[in-house]
């Protein structure tokens, strides 16, 4: 008897950690990419945006995982989508290219817009004739705005105490 209750035991156990395993297998929804890729860094305020383009064979097909997440859970605004699509969309490589991005520090909108400069510097990587297109666009241009440092003596970086006269 003591024989087939541990046979019973190991027989659950092994069915739990297979179990255990295809619920982590699900749980990472993002892709893998393989192959050639074009690389660059892209930076708004406090964000970072390391990005990796891989140009695919199936037009159309393609995918965009930020932080193994897929691109609309992670980006659920229409409009930081489209931020993060426009250089892509404004040289016609839409559907071209699966895209790989870690990102992190500062907000969301910021963590798109330094998604956006990562893009388009991989995208110039990838061919240099698509320079005067985005450049024209404004995409290749660095963002340089942060916010301004407190000053001694002030609440704010620049909002003084409230003046009293007497």
């Amino acid at each position: 008897m003591p024989v087939k209750k541990v046979v019973k035991k190991v027989k659950k156990e092994a069915s739990k950690a297979s179990s255990a395993k295809e619920v982590k297998e699900a749980k990472g929804t993002a892709a893998k990419f393989s192959g050639q890729y074009f690389y660059a860094v892209g930076k708004r305020k406090t964000s970072v945006a390391q990005v990796r383009i891989y140009p695919i064979k199936e037009e159309g097909k393609s995918k965009v995982v930020v932080n193994e997440k897929e691109f609309d859970a992670y980006f659920p605004i229409i409009r930081l989508q489209n931020t993060v699509k426009d250089p892509l969309i404004g040289t016609g490589q839409e559907g071209k290219f699966d895209i790989s991005v870690k990102v992190y520090g500062g907000g969301i909108s910021s963590q798109a817009e330094a998604v956006r400069l990562g893009t388009a510097r991989a995208l110039v990587k990838f061919d240099q004739t698509f320079t005067k297109a985005l450049k024209d666009l404004g995409f290749l241009t660095r963002d340089s705005r942060a916010v301004e440092r407190k000053k001694p003596g002030l609440k704010k970086a620049r909002r003084s105490p409230q003046w009293a006269k007497r």
